[in-house]
């Protein structure tokens, strides 16, 4: 989905393209891959001459937070606190780092409630 975010649209040979330097998956593999995202809604299609050209139905930070959510959700039990727990304990974090986590906590605590 990435390449499609950022190229907009692209045929199944753009995409080949675009990932031969990081990715060695056949074509079928691309294919089979985009399909699954037409089917789920996430891409659209349309014909033009002999090829389909594909775009993105849905906006990156959808699909961010969908992953985010169905992770923690399967492997923390829907828990955030576990979930930056486990992420602060492994990783080295900078004090800059720190200090962006506590300003993000610090804004939604005193953010609206939706």
């Amino acid at each position: 989905m990435s390449e499609f975010w950022r190229l907009g649209e692209a045929t199944v040979k753009t995409i080949m393209g675009a990932l031969e330097d990081k990715q060695s998956w056949q074509l079928t593999t691309v294919q089979t891959l985009i399909n699954r995202l037409v089917q789920k809604g996430a891409l659209g299609r349309r014909k033009e001459g002999r090829e389909f050209v594909y775009a993105p139905l849905v906006e990156q930070s959808q699909c961010t937070h969908a992953a985010s959510r169905s992770f923690m959700d399967r492997v923390f039990g829907g828990k955030l606190a576990p979930l930056l727990a486990t992420f602060i304990e492994r990783q080295d974090c900078s004090p800059e780092d720190i200090a962006e986590l506590k300003k993000l906590l610090e804004d939604k605590t005193h953010a609206p409630r939706k």
